[in-house]
């Protein structure tokens, strides 16, 4: 019996609280061609296989998957394509970091910076040789100002539009307590938020979803600037600040003139931990910086039963759509 299981080797990880599944073996074999090109034919023919490894049984909601892949670029130590329970993701910031330990763990790099490919562009991490990562994101900005939606059962709600690697729309002022004993509510609010948003047409560029739902309040930590809740594609919520979610923060606070390009933004999670992130400007493009830390939690092994009826996991039509 042993011998008919799919056998993936995987490494898990946690950034600030949020976790990190990368496949480092038994994964599809999707060639060498660009990153955006090998993520589609991913989700276009093994889209199991992503389910399998984040959704229950074997994951759950909060879980970001990714697939270390080899990169296409020469320049860098490595590809990754990421992916939670609702689907492909473009960019993962806590991933990313989680991909920096996880190549260390594995023996593939040292202490230093390094070049890691994402189907949005090639990301550069500096990995301390421990734990702290800091990244240098894909270019963010800000697409629109002061969108003002209303929401059913919450009431007006006013943010913005922006990109951070993903799509987000980001709310300054909630009139919700961003506290974890206010997390039901918060939950209702952002779910509400994406789905009132989608229904207006109200969208990142050429249509894109807005996936994200971003809500600031004043922190709790000493130092802290801010702290956020954020709700994601599978509508549960990141446990960290959210490494894209702080880069469009960023691109916002230098939009605005609130912050001054390299002056530190110190950005406070639901669950009280933190990320450093600053902008640098290069051009006419924001380029976000972000620091965190990350710890390899477990290796494993995930068995795939073919006569299990849950070997590729237990699927939802619409992720959240039962809450």
């Amino acid at each position: 019996m042993a011998n008919d299981y799919h056998r993936m080797r995987v490494i898990d990880s946690h950034t600030c609280g949020e976790p990190t599944r990368i496949i480092v073996e038994g994964g599809p074999d999707l060639g060498t061609g660009p990153l955006r090109q090998r993520r589609d034919l991913f989700r276009d023919r093994y889209d199991a296989i992503r389910c399998a490894v984040v959704n229950e049984p074997r994951g759950s909601d909060v879980l970001v998957g990714g697939l270390l892949c080899p990169p296409h670029d020469p320049d860098c130590v490595a590809g990754v394509i990421f992916f939670n329970n609702a689907g492909f993701l473009n960019m993962c910031g806590h991933g990313t970091m989680g991909v920096a330990v996880t190549l260390a763990h594995l023996g593939r790099i040292s202490a230093g910076t390094h070049r890691l490919e994402t189907p949005v562009g090639v990301v550069e991490f500096t990995y301390d040789g421990r734990h702290q990562v800091t990244i240098r994101n894909v270019p963010s900005f800000r697409l629109h100002h002061d969108v003002s939606v209303t929401v059913p059962d919450v009431g007006p709600v006013r943010g913005d539009v922006a990109w951070g690697g993903n799509w987000f729309f980001l709310v300054p002022e909630p009139g919700e307590e961003i506290a974890p004993s206010n997390l039901e509510r918060l939950l209702f609010v952002t779910r509400r938020i994406y789905r009132t948003l989608r229904e207006h047409g109200i969208t990142g560029v050429d249509g894109a979803i807005i996936d994200h739902i971003e809500l600031f309040g004043p922190p709790q930590l000493a130092g802290a600037d801010s702290k956020n809740f954020v709700l994601c594609p599978g509508m549960d919520y990141d446990r960290s600040p959210c490494g894209t979610g702080t880069s469009a923060k960023i691109a916002c606070l230098l939009a605005d003139g609130k912050l001054q390009p390299g002056q530190i933004w110190r950005q406070e999670s639901i669950i009280g931990s933190l990320f450093e992130a600053w902008g640098t400007v290069e051009g006419d493009r924001i380029i976000p910086h972000i620091r965190g830390t990350a710890y390899v939690t477990a290796e494993s092994t995930l068995l795939l039963d073919p006569d299990d009826p849950y070997r590729h996991g237990i699927r939802l039509a619409e992720p959240g759509a039962h809450r």
